[in-house]
């Protein structure tokens, strides 16, 4: 089996370099995503305020089922696009895959009010529909950026710090969006401002952007060989025409465990995103959505642990204190088995204890980063030449386990206030990340798999066998 690789820097590399500067692009553009993803979320509430008064600000009469279709929308078309855009990102490189994407979504962002006032509710949901196929491909062109830009030892640091962009952009949206919805401009400006951020962060990318280290014409002899010689240097052309393994990453344990974890974890966090503030509402008589301080402090911690826990990784790595398969065990331990924990705790909190609440749900959402060092970054482990394969495939079965898990709660919780109904979901959770990350601890890996590398053509064999002939002359 094919071990992941080590390099030795060579040379004068600089602290920060081109990969860097990839990174904090890829950040800003994660951001810039996940602020028009949640942008709705935060602009509903407004736009069906039958109270408004604010002149010349459209106001909407849709019922709760259809505020409900409308705001599931985006992730119908989400799920539709993750296996292509992994395949699209490998064919013709992330930076175009991302480019497009993140320009179709801008678009139609700064179009929402307008597609609101004509269509209705239907013409909306169409387009967050379409919003949500052209973002879909952003988490597999990321992770197929990634696995050609982020050296071995920096891998966990990189690629937390290009994700951790989703919670910056869901704690930005969050902190501001009132202030924009107060406004004389209303809640469109939340999609005006959204959407304009994304355009401008498309002209940046266009003009920084690379897909890898060969297509920034710029940098340096000695940054490109650390990272070529940490993951090994494979021909572009040759690595855009492999054929993708199907057969054998379906037979992969490895790969069917990575594919586990990441269900269990996208079926904890939904239920604690979408679910959790309506608990505290109905149970414990608190309302968390109402304070915008209360709401961004999870994942406000989530954005300041998730930079820790990849800086303790990244020490850790460069030290050579403990093995790469073991390090991503510990952390995504971390990110599941403590928020396993905090989500018991939860059940047993009584009214108005609502300091305790606060802490164990900031908790149980903040420690849950750790998973960005643990499985988020395991599909470059196992294949960095189909890294974006794995992870379409793997975040789009997570997101259906996403849309099933409040629908699950739907069923289990019939009434709302009843503290015993909610116990069984909160356990139900608790224990699918317990499943989940102890089939992680069990069986996971991160050492590359031997189907990362494509079989020689018989061709290929053939020159292969005459080379020692040619060398002896």
């Amino acid at each position: 089996m094919a071990k992941n690789r080590r390099y030795e820097p060579s040379g004068s590399v600089r602290l920060l370099g081109v990969r860097h500067l990839q990174c904090f692009l890829l950040f800003l553009g994660t951001s810039v995503a996940f602020a028009m993803r949640v942008n709705l979320s935060m602009a509903i509430v407004a736009m069906l305020d039958t109270t408004s008064t604010t002149p010349g600000i459209p106001v909407y009469n849709w019922s709760e089922k259809t505020k409900s279709v409308v705001l599931s929308s985006f992730f119908w078309g989400y799920v539709g696009t993750q296996v292509p855009g992994g395949y699209l990102a490998r064919k013709f490189g992330g930076k175009a895959m991302l480019l497009y994407g993140v320009l179709i979504s801008s678009v139609l962002t700064i179009l929402t009010p307008v597609t609101a006032k004509i269509g209705n509710w239907q013409l909306l949901c169409a387009s967050r529909l379409l919003q949500g196929l052209s973002q879909g491909v952003f988490f597999p062109s990321v992770h197929t950026i990634l696995s050609q830009w982020a050296p071995l030892e920096e891998r966990g640091l990189l690629g937390t710090f290009s994700y951790v962009g989703s919670q910056f952009g869901t704690v930005v949206m969050l902190a501001t969006s009132g202030i924009m919805i107060s406004s004389s401009y209303g809640w469109p400006s939340i999609f005006y401002i959204s959407g304009f951020v994304g355009l401008l962060w498309v002209v940046v990318w266009v003009k920084w952007g690379a897909s890898t280290p060969s297509d920034f014409k710029t940098i340096s002899a000695s940054e490109k060989h650390l990272i070529e010689s940490s993951i090994g240097h494979t021909n572009e052309e040759s690595a855009q025409n492999m054929k993708i393994p199907w057969k054998r990453i379906f037979t992969s344990v490895p790969f069917w465990v990575l594919f586990c974890v990441h269900c269990a974890h996208n079926w904890g966090f939904w239920t604690l995103l979408i679910e959790i503030p309506s608990y505290l509402k109905h149970v414990l008589n608190m309302n968390i959505k109402s304070n915008a301080l209360l709401s961004a402090l999870p994942y406000t911690v989530m954005l300041i642990l998730g930079i820790v826990f990849a800086i303790i990784s990244t020490v850790l790595s460069k030290r050579k204190c403990i093995p790469l398969t073991l390090s991503r065990k510990i952390f995504n331990t971390i990110g599941h088995w403590v928020p396993m924990v905090t989500l018991i705790c939860l059940c047993y909190v009584e009214p108005g204890q609502t300091t305790l609440a606060i802490l164990l749900l900031t908790i149980t959402v903040g420690i849950n980063s750790a998973v960005t060092l643990g499985f988020q970054i395991n599909h470059i482990d196992l294949s960095p030449n189909f890294a974006g394969v794995l992870m379409g495939i793997t975040n789009c079965a997570a997101n259906i386990t996403g849309i099933i898990a409040p629908l699950a709660v739907g069923f289990i919780v019939t009434d709302v206030t009843s503290a015993e109904q909610w116990n069984q979901v909160f356990f139900i959770a608790a224990g699918i990340y317990f499943v989940g990350n102890l089939l992680f601890i069990s069986f996971g890996t991160a050492n590359v798999q031997p189907w990362n590398d494509p079989l020689p053509k018989p061709q290929e064999l053939s020159l292969i066998e005459q080379k020692p002939s040619n060398i002896n002359g």
